[in-house]
């Protein structure tokens, strides 16, 4: 009689997630290398995309995992767009620098409104941040120093050639990308992600088994601030303007809503094909205006109604083919 002996392993990468690996590296490449081989309309077309998908990634690690559901995330983006103009035009800032100490507005502010909506839950906690982004939108169209509600012009950027400029956009694209998406794959992979998972599912239970839920939304909040400010501040240094309007605008949140609504909520595959289908919808539709925008709201409705998990979770019960896979699977081997 032989006896038999078994093996386990614990796995993630799937062959699925390396081809996905592969994709988003040669994808990452092509971007960085777009100076030199596509035309300006493209490359400014590849700006937007990276921004929707940063802001939408960063409103699905709120609402997704944290259970934080905002409709004021315009506010980071409209302060970090500021603090990027003033830095640049008025303290002579390379503006390419001056991007990323700009982050450090949508960081300071997101402290006092974590503190001050902290005990605010599920639609009143929503309302409070659009509160707070209409707040600072309306100090904002105030304040003389930043030209009140006639806003900023980046004129500084006219000292760099256009090919310049779409390196240097191109390379913040990038880091931007690696910082959001990248940063969110690592972190929902880590041991925080474990508790964040846990706090998704059940913020009672996690909390019991030694989950700091307030501490780690808290985090949650700041981080997912700061990725917002760092994809607004990209976004008005490619417009070359800014105004309180349309730098604190809710379209910001709306659209972040849509995507991940449409594409699958908490997870980092359903940002991505959120993110492309409105990207493409807005190219091919954007015309038809407000006839436009009920669509999108109805079809956002619809999915919220009968397909919870989005356009990747109608294709995850085809099988379980994760392009980012966090959980572990245990592979068991049975040897003679």
């Amino acid at each position: 009689m032989t006896s038999k002996t078994h093996h386990t392993e614990v796995v993630r990468a799937t062959r699925s997630s390396r081809i996905a690996m592969t994709l988003c590296l040669a994808l990452l490449l092509a971007l960085i290398a777009m100076p030199w081989w596509a035309s300006s309309g493209n490359i400014r077309w590849a700006i937007e995309l990276s921004c929707y998908i940063a802001i939408a990634q960063m409103w699905n690690l709120l609402a997704g995992y944290a259970g934080l559901v905002s409709v004021g995330q315009q506010a980071f983006i409209g302060v970090s767009g500021y603090l990027l103009f003033v830095l640049a035009q008025n303290f002579g800032v390379n503006p390419f620098v001056a991007v990323l100490l700009s982050l450090i507005a949508p960081a300071i502010l997101a402290v006092p409104t974590y503190l001050l909506l902290r005990r605010l839950d599920g639609p009143y906690f929503a309302i409070g941040t659009w509160v707070v982004a209409e707040a600072v939108r309306l100090a904002t169209s105030n304040i003389d120093y930043v030209n009140a509600g006639a806003g900023l012009t980046l004129r500084v950027m006219t000292q760099y050639s256009q090919h310049e400029r779409e390196v240097g956009f191109v390379l913040l694209c990038a880091l931007l990308l690696l910082t959001t998406i990248g940063g969110s794959y690592w972190l929902l992979r880590s041991r925080i992600g474990l508790a964040l998972t846990a706090m998704r599912d059940n913020p009672v239970a996690a909390a019991s088994q030694g989950v700091n839920v307030g501490r780690l939304r808290f985090y949650i909040f700041i981080a997912a601030a700061v990725g917002t400010g760092f994809a607004g501040a990209i976004y008005y240094m490619a417009q070359l303007r800014i105004t309180p309007s349309a730098g604190f605008d809710p379209f910001w949140g709306s659209m972040s809503i849509f995507i991940v609504m449409v594409g699958g909520i908490g997870a980092i595959e359903g940002v991505l094909i959120g993110a492309l289908i409105y990207f493409l919808a807005d190219r091919l539709f954007g015309e038809f205006g407000s006839a436009y925008l009920i669509v999108l709201g109805l079809l956002t409705l619809v999915i919220a109604l009968y397909a919870r998990g989005g356009v990747w979770g109608l294709l995850q019960k085809w099988g379980d083919h994760a392009w980012f896979p966090v959980r572990r699977k245990l592979i068991v081997e049975e040897n003679p």
